[in-house]
């Protein structure tokens, strides 16, 4: 009986044909211990998660040693949060702390205000206006109405008196008291997100006083009649609830008894952001 034996070769086993196989020792693989993630960041029964961390493992809270970008460090690059509210601040006055609820999740929810700009002080005049609110940052606008409606508007971006068109997603409207507010909630009245995207949020017009977009609320500050202020909504901020168009009810356009715009408070010579042009801004 003839036995056939077949060796099969590798490219491996060329150079070593007709010496002795040497066994190796498995070698023991270092236990290494995976740091737990941070509870709450990775949700082991998420399906999505699953799939992805099979390739590329899981969710790191800093990858590369970077923050992830998330509203909380990064407020201003959200719509206006609408169902919380911004906790007092020890140095505002009266009206500071009217305003300050509505400053959730900006810039300015916990800085101190300041009052740059009150029309009734300073005069009904852009320039003047101007002279006070640019490049200052991000601002508050209030007005009161003769008819006794108090409303206005955040202004993320600020002014700088160049004449451009300033986006931010984080700009709303609002009108204070009414029906809208609830003190059970702390709800001081209502906020209007800005619709449409970021684009033409504020019109930087070193002729005109605040206009948030070409026709949301629009006070011209024009020589003869100064104290005219206009509203159509819709088209770049949202409207109201029940339909309505303005944000003085049944009217477009309406007198102001007062406007003024509150700054943040800034420490000598600490970074104030949005103080320049943005000539290719799209947020």
């Amino acid at each position: 009986t003839t036995t056939t034996t077949t060796t099969t070769l590798y490219l491996g086993d060329f150079f070593n044909f007709g010496k002795p196989k040497v066994e190796e020792e498995p070698v023991a693989e270092a236990a290494v211990e995976e740091e737990p993630a941070k509870e709450g960041y990775y949700d082991e029964d998420d399906p999505i998660e699953k799939i992805f961390g099979v390739f590329f493992g899981k969710k790191e809270e800093s990858p590369m040693g970077m923050a992830r970008f998330g509203q909380e460090r990064f407020p201003e690059q959200y719509p206006a949060t609408l169902d919380e509210w911004a906790e007092p601040v020890e140095t505002d006055d009266k009206e500071m702390a009217i305003l300050r609820p509505l400053l959730k999740n900006t810039n300015l929810e916990t800085r101190g205000l300041r009052l740059t700009y009150d029309a009734n002080r300073d005069g009904w005049d852009p320039t003047v206006f101007h002279s006070k609110v640019d490049k200052q940052g991000g601002a508050i606008v209030v007005c009161t109405t003769r008819a006794g409606i108090k409303c206005g508007g955040y202004n993320p971006k600020g002014w700088v008196g160049y004449g451009e068109a300033r986006g931010s997603i984080a700009a709303f409207l609002y009108i204070l008291g009414g029906k809208y507010a609830d003190a059970s909630t702390g709800k001081p009245g209502i906020k209007l997100r800005k619709v449409g995207g970021p684009g033409l949020a504020q019109m930087d017009l070193p002729e005109s006083g605040p206009s948030f977009s070409p026709d949301a609320l629009v006070v011209p500050m024009e020589g003869r009649n100064p104290k005219l202020a206009r509203s159509k909504l819709g088209s770049y901020y949202e409207r109201l609830p029940d339909g309505t168009n303005s944000l003085f009810g049944k009217d477009g356009s309406v007198q102001l008894k007062d406007l003024k715009v509150y700054h943040g408070v800034y420490a000598e010579g600490e970074y104030i952001p949005f103080t320049d042009a943005e000539p290719f801004a799209l947020y």
